[in-house]
């Protein structure tokens, strides 16, 4: 479900609506919750389960298991898999984000038996699999409406819905039956289908109390599982969710690359996030969800793939929306969610590289903790309006990326920080020598460069 982004916390910042370092300072001096290294080391795969096959079910996302085993991906995460509501639904097919009873499948999709069996050959290819929640609000034909106590009400005592997502009706989580059947049901998937954690829609609607209750309970049951938040809101990382979403940072790529803001405001963000959450925070870094107009439309084809040469290399963990990686453009917003459209794999005899661009920067990212959690140097350049140019290091290891953000090409100077640099050859990387501090970049072109053992003397 898609949240208003005027309501994300890190948006509210740069509109500046809100001032979160005066509001909670004490948030941004305490430490993250640690995340298990699967997650922070993991590229994550987000399938719509409807759309990512022909047949539109689990078991045909468990015959292409081998294909994103390839591709390089760990975690497999599947869009709501519960049955979906017909009461003032929106669209032919309404939206999967309007459930109707948070214990069962669509039997659209398939069976327990066959989510049982895909999490079963994810985890023999060392994949991990996660399942949204939607917690905030149900489908208006629920089998909870026998609960309205579990249900917000007007002032007239009828049941609401949140904003104006008039298909779903908003939980009230002050009611303890709720919240107790809520955390029943968390607990049960984990135990009945041995999954690895889940993603929580709009989870910043949710009182951050009961997310911290569940996150013990669950870990009770499974420690090393992992909850991404659908939201950018501080305080949630601290004890309950793992990684949330990098909507700040999603804002500026819009800004830059369709807008023609300055390419400095890349940085600008991700060091305002840095200094408004807890130590350590892990996010997850976007550009194509169900929630967008595909990327390959809003930045068009060549800049989607520089948006993504960013963001598999900056921190925090990436996320590829299924269809990237063939260079989809098929699916944009409200067909996406709402009615029958296939993902166009045959976009692959088109872009006959991009597949081999997402493997290589999963694989290049996945080897090497640099390009992980290491710690971000930005360089200057000589074009800062349209380019992007940073160090990542960990250790011995050290990495100069340089992403040129607009259609304008770029022949110019890059901070070297004194050190020799070998090219990383990459498919759809600009290709040639490397002679830095000199740089040459097309338009929406990227390189990296990998450390040599001695610096320049």
């Amino acid at each position: 479900m898609k949240l208003k982004r005027l309501l994300s916390t890190g948006l509210l910042l740069l509109c500046g609506a809100v001032n979160w370092a005066q509001v909670a300072p004490d948030i941004a001096s305490q430490a993250a919750r640690t995340s298990p290294e699967w997650l922070k080391a993991g590229v994550i795969y987000q399938i719509f389960p409807r759309s990512f096959s022909q047949e539109g079910t689990l078991a045909g996302v468990i015959g292409k298991l081998d294909e994103l085993h390839t591709l390089g991906v760990n975690v497999l995460w599947l869009m709501p898999v519960h049955p979906l509501g017909q009461l003032k639904k929106k669209g032919t097919l309404g939206s999967m984000y309007s459930v109707r009873d948070y214990y069962a499948i669509d039997a659209a999709i398939g069976s327990k038996e066959d989510l049982k069996r895909l999490v079963q050959q994810a985890h023999a290819r060392q994949m991990k699999v996660i399942i949204d929640i939607v917690a905030n609000h149900t489908a208006w034909d629920s089998v909870m409406m026998a609960h309205p106590e579990f249900y917000k009400k007007d002032k007239e005592g009828h049941i609401t819905y949140p904003y104006d997502w008039t298909d779903v009706a908003a939980l009230d989580y002050a009611s303890p039956t709720l919240r107790r059947y809520m955390l029943d049901m968390l607990v049960y998937w984990i135990k009945e289908f041995d999954l690895d954690g889940y993603r929580c829609d709009a989870a910043g609607e949710v009182p951050t109390a009961f997310w911290e209750e569940a996150r013990a309970e669950l870990e009770r049951v499974k420690p090393d599982i992992a909850l991404l938040a659908e939201a950018s809101k501080p305080e949630l990382l601290r004890k309950a969710f793992d990684i949330d979403y990098s909507w700040p940072l999603l804002g500026t790529l819009n800004d830059v690359v369709m807008k023609g803001e300055p390419a400095t405001a890349v940085q600008a963000t991700v060091e305002q996030q840095r200094a408004l959450f807890p130590k350590g925070a892990l996010h997850m870094r976007v550009s194509d969800d169900h929630d967008e107009l595909r990327a390959t439309t809003r930045y068009g084809y060549p800049g989607s793939i520089a948006a993504s040469a960013l963001l598999f290399t900056l921190d925090g963990v990436p996320l590829l929306y299924n269809g990237m990686e063939v260079g989809d453009s098929t699916q944009s917003r409200d067909p996406a969610l709402f009615e029958p459209q296939k993902i166009f794999w045959q976009s692959a005899l088109w872009h006959p590289d991009d597949p081999k661009f997402y493997a290589a920067m999963d694989s290049l990212r996945r080897a090497h903790a640099a390009l992980q959690q290491g710690e971000t140097v930005w360089l200057h350049n000589s074009d800062e309006q349209h380019v992007v140019s940073f160090v990542r290091r960990a250790g011995t290891e050290e990495f100069l990326v340089v992403v040129n953000l607009s259609n304008t090409p770029f022949r110019g100077t890059v901070e070297s920080e004194g050190r020799r640099w070998k090219n990383v050859p990459l498919p759809l990387a600009q290709v040639g020598p490397a002679a830095l501090p000199f740089v040459a970049l097309d338009a929406f072109g990227f390189r990296v460069f990998a450390a040599e053992a001695e610096p320049l003397k």
